[in-house]
C-alpha cells in the first residue's frame, strides 16, 4: 500500500513516469535486399564480396541476378557457351563471373582465357605452342622448355638465329573495348638450384644492335607496329605490339600478330618466347607479367 500510495504522490505533484527509451537509428541491418543490391550495382566485384561479409542481408544481395548481371561482360552468354555450355542455365549470374574468372583451356589448352576478377574485363593469352615460329624444328636453333613460369608450363628458347620470325592469330568474340596486345618474353633461361633463382645468359646477345619489330593487324583494317631493342634480361618482360579497338557486339573479331628481326648481318641468340597477352587497356599491371 505504501508503494502505489508514493507513486500517487508523485503523479499528483507535478511528477511523472519516466518516459520510454527512444528507439535506435536505422543502421545497415534495416535496409532492405533490394535496396542494397541497387547500390551494390555501382560497386566493383571485389568490393561486393568484402560488403557481404556484413550481415545477411548483405550476403543474400551479393547473389542477385541484377548485380552480376552489370559486372558481366555484353557477350557473356558467347563465352559460356565456349566453357560452360550447356550448365550455363542452371548456374546464377555469380558463378558465372566467379567460372569466367579461371583461365579456361580452349583449342586443347593452347589458349586461355579469363575476366580480370577487377574490372570485369576479357583477358586472352596464346601458348608459344599455338605460335608459327621459323625454324622451330630445328633443334640448332630452337627448344621446347618446360617451366612453371608460365601458364602453359612450356616455352620456346631461341640459341641462335640469323632469322627470327614468329606470328600467329587468333578469332574470338572480344566484348567492345579497346585493347592491348604483348609478347611476353624474356633474355636468358631460368632454372633452380637449392631453392635459389639462377639466370643463365650464356646465349645472350645481338639484341642491342638492331630493333625488334612488333605489328598486329586486325579483320576490320586496323594495324599498329612498334620497333624496340630487348635489354633486359633475366626477367620477363611484355613488349607492346600496339592497341586496337573492338566495335561489333557477339562477333568475333581476328587478330594477326608477329614479331620479327630479320637482319642477317649478326646473330641474336638466348631469348625465352612465352606466350602472346591480349587485354584490354589498363588492365592491372601486377597481372600481366604472370
Amino acid at each position: 500500500m505504501g508503494v502505489n500510495f508514493s507513486a500517487f504522490f508523485r503523479l499528483h505533484n507535478g511528477s511523472h513516469p519516466p518516459s520510454p527509451p527512444p528507439p535506435p537509428y536505422p543502421c545497415l541491418g534495416d535496409l532492405s535486399e533490394s535496396c542494397v543490391a541497387a547500390v551494390m550495382e555501382y560497386l566493383s566485384p571485389v568490393e561486393i564480396c568484402k560488403l557481404a561479409r556484413l550481415n545477411q542481408a548483405f550476403r543474400a544481395a551479393s547473389w542477385a541476378d541484377c548485380v552480376w548481371e552489370s559486372k558481366l561482360p555484353l557477350n557473356y552468354r558467347f563465352l559460356v557457351r565456349r566453357v560452360i555450355g550447356d550448365f550455363a542455365p542452371i548456374m546464377s549470374k555469380r558463378e558465372i563471373y566467379t567460372r569466367l574468372c579461371h583461365q579456361n583451356p580452349l583449342d586443347g589448352g593452347n589458349k586461355k582465357f579469363w575476366l580480370d576478377k577487377y574490372s570485369g574485363g576479357v583477358c586472352l593469352s596464346i601458348s608459344s605452342m599455338d605460335l608459327r615460329i621459323t625454324g622451330i624444328d630445328d633443334r640448332r636453333y630452337w627448344n621446347r622448355i618446360s617451366t612453371e613460369e608460365s601458364r602453359f608450363n612450356i616455352v620456346a628458347y631461341l640459341q641462335q638465329t640469323w632469322w627470327l620470325e614468329v606470328g600467329g592469330e587468333v578469332d574470338f568474340p572480344l566484348p567492345p573495348g579497346t585493347y592491348s596486345l604483348y609478347f611476353r618474353l624474356q633474355l636468358g633461361q631460368t632454372s633452380w638450384r637449392f631453392g635459389r633463382k639462377i639466370h643463365n645468359l650464356e646465349h645472350v646477345h645481338g639484341w642491342n644492335i638492331k630493333p625488334t619489330q612488333f605489328q598486329l593487324w586486325t579483320s576490320d583494317g586496323q594495324h599498329a607496329k612498334t620497333e624496340r631493342y630487348l635489354n633486359e634480361a633475366g626477367k620477363w618482360t611484355l613488349h607492346h605490339a600496339g592497341n586496337f579497338h573492338v566495335d561489333a557486339r557477339n562477333e568475333s573479331i581476328r587478330i594477326k600478330f608477329s614479331m620479327t628481326q630479320i637482319d642477317c648481318t649478326h646473330t641474336k641468340g638466348g631469348l625465352c618466347l612465352d606466350s602472346v597477352l591480349i587485354c584490354p587497356v589498363g588492365y592491372d599491371q601486377r597481372s600481366k607479367c604472370r
